[in-house]
């Protein structure tokens, strides 16, 4: 039994064109923001790793100090902290103390500071788009309020019958 094709060229053109699409979005992406990802990867890789501490040497009896060094002892330094990094912005400590404010049941703590950080803007919460769906309100700004273009008596001469409710139908409103 052979598989059906149900694929003409116009549709196949369009999976094509479609799938192209896709790829061209994601080597923008990585374009954009492949450095900074890859940067948090390390971040925590490094924070991973064991902490090495330096060796410490038995204490040896006091003897009288040695002469002066050309080139100064190197002491082991411990290993720094690498900074972690998220793709969030922190929290402001107003906001985070909202959690700890009551229980969720009463809409305090969590849902309270769920609620609150539902609130601000992506922008004002991450460093930057973390998928693709977040594109189409980056930076939009605050909503812009339109005016409407008719006035206010045209729509009411327009919405409601000029001849009454129970009026005979004019006989040019009827579909014959």
């Amino acid at each position: 039994m052979s598989r059906q094709l149900n694929i003409d060229t116009l549709r196949q053109n369009f999976w094509k064109e479609e799938y192209l699409r896709e790829k061209m979005l994601r080597c923008e992406w990585y374009r954009k923001y492949g450095s900074m990802v890859k940067a948090k990867q390390k971040a925590k890789a490094a924070g991973r790793l064991p902490l090495k501490l330096p060796t410490l040497h038995p204490k040896a009896p006091l003897s009288p100090p040695p002469a002066p060094k050309s080139a100064p002892s190197k002491v082991p330094s411990p290993v720094p902290e690498a900074p972690f990094q998220s793709e969030m912005y922190p929290v402001p400590p107003i906001t985070r103390a909202l959690l700890y404010e009551g229980i969720s049941h009463d809409f305090q703590g969590r849902y309270r500071y769920l609620n609150t950080r539902k609130l601000d803007m992506p922008e004002t919460r991450y460093l930057f788009p973390v998928t693709t769906s977040f594109t189409y309100g980056w930076q939009l700004g605050p909503p812009v309020k339109q005016e409407l273009v008719s006035c206010k008596m045209c729509r009411i001469e327009s919405f409601f019958r000029k001849n009454g409710a129970f009026a005979l139908l004019d006989p040019r409103d009827l579909a014959l």
